[in-house]
């Protein structure tokens, strides 16, 4: 169901929402779009970022595979996060000048269903019904799945704000997010639109944090910056066979979890200290990060993620890029780097509003540009002709 039409204008304001694979809090933005030819304009009207309490972030984690889960459990996180994403939504109205047309509520992913490299299925959760009777506006969720039915990946899918952002005749560029998990966005002059999931950024990272530190994560990577590489894990850890497979490809927690890297430990025989541990799992997101830049000849890279966070590990890429590329940031653009996938989620909502697709076929491998998400009313449009309630039905032959 799409938004009614009637209420299109020559502008929308947007709230957009996001909760990555860190499931550390949620992003908010509300941005104003207006179009004019084949010219879209976005002007960024603020962000938050809402912490998830302690026991919220538990929950989650609880529920990740490889856990076992029950349905009781699904639900009640289910309606538990759509009450978060309702605040943040009420939050993101604010920003808006106390006025949205539309929210999108991408909600928090539990798992993706990949078998042989395809991906069967994708599930996110958040209760959308709840935000739409909080915010009363419509609220697109559940943006993955039409792009799955597709035959895609279903991720990622910021690939379309980068592509719109990124002018290739400047040259290869890539748009790098340093999530949970770190992707990968390529713009070339003359070619299609490449982007894939490469690998960890900070999954594996935050969970030698909570294993190793009791902390959620280690903040600016200072025990990182004081430990060393350790070569034999780092080598373990870079024959994982995601990185060898070609494009469309995604991945998440389902595959890099705490069970992981306690695996690759158990592996080598030997201890390894905490703060050796994170000075390795900080090279491994940096190398595979720098090897797929180098691998399309990219000349520029610009970054953004809560990974930007993390000097020791934006100075190790930064390193690896010297004379081949240059990294940067989506601020010098005018885009919020901690903010970025909120707005690129604005923008599928303002895609969807106007039934364009939003997914990239030459990203998630999908037969067709899908349209995204499923739009859940906060209402009857004001703007419709409402009949009367019916009291009856009659059944015609």
């Amino acid at each position: 169901m799409l938004p009614d039409p009637l209420r299109r204008g020559p502008s929308l304001r947007i709230v957009g929402l996001m909760s990555g694979t860190s499931y550390d809090g949620v992003d908010v933005v509300a941005a104003e779009f207006t179009a004019a030819g084949d010219t879209l304009r976005l002007r960024p009207l603020g962000h938050r970022e809402l912490a998830y309490p302690d026991d919220l972030r538990a929950e989650i984690s609880a529920l990740l595979p490889p856990a076992a889960t029950t349905i009781e459990a699904v639900c009640r996180l289910d309606n538990r996060l759509g009450e978060v994403f309702a605040e943040a939504a009420a939050a993101g109205v604010e920003l808006a000048g106390g006025a949205a047309d539309a929210v999108v509520s991408p909600g928090q992913t539990v798992f993706h269903w990949v078998e042989a490299g395809r991906v069967r299925g994708t599930l996110q959760l958040g209760a959308p019904a709840r935000v739409a009777a909080r915010v009363g506006v419509p609220v697109l969720h559940d943006l993955r799945s039409a792009d799955v039915a597709a035959g895609g990946q279903g991720a990622p899918l910021v690939p379309a704000f980068d592509a719109l952002l990124l002018d290739p005749a400047a040259g290869p560029r890539a748009a790098l997010n340093l999530g949970g998990i770190a992707n990968l966005t390529v713009v070339a002059p003359g070619a299609p639109v490449l982007g894939y999931d490469v690998g960890p950024a900070n999954a594996l990272l935050d969970a030698a944090a909570r294993r190793f530190l009791d902390r959620p994560c280690d903040i600016d990577g200072a025990r990182a910056a004081a430990g060393r590489v350790h070569a034999a894990l780092l080598a373990r850890l870079l024959a994982e066979p995601y990185y060898a497979a070609p494009p469309p490809k995604s991945t998440g927690k389902e595959l890099f979890h705490g069970g992981y890297l306690d695996a690759a430990l158990a592996a080598l025989g030997e201890p390894v200290a905490a703060d050796d541990v994170l000075a390795t799992l900080t090279e491994l997101t940096a190398r595979t990060v720098a090897d797929a830049c180098d691998r399309h000849r990219v000349t520029e890279v610009v970054a953004a993620g809560g990974g930007v966070r993390n000097p020791t590990l934006r100075a190790r890429l930064a390193a690896l890029g010297v004379g081949r590329w240059r990294l940067r940031t989506t601020d010098e653009l005018g885009v919020p780097a901690q903010a970025k996938e909120a707005y690129a989620f604005a923008l599928l909502g303002w895609l969807s509003w106007h039934g364009l697709p939003g997914a990239v076929p030459s990203v998630t491998g999908a037969s067709r540009a899908a349209v995204l998400g499923s739009w859940t009313p906060a209402g009857p449009s004001a703007a419709a002709p409402r009949p009367p309630a019916p009291r009856r039905l009659v059944v015609d032959a």
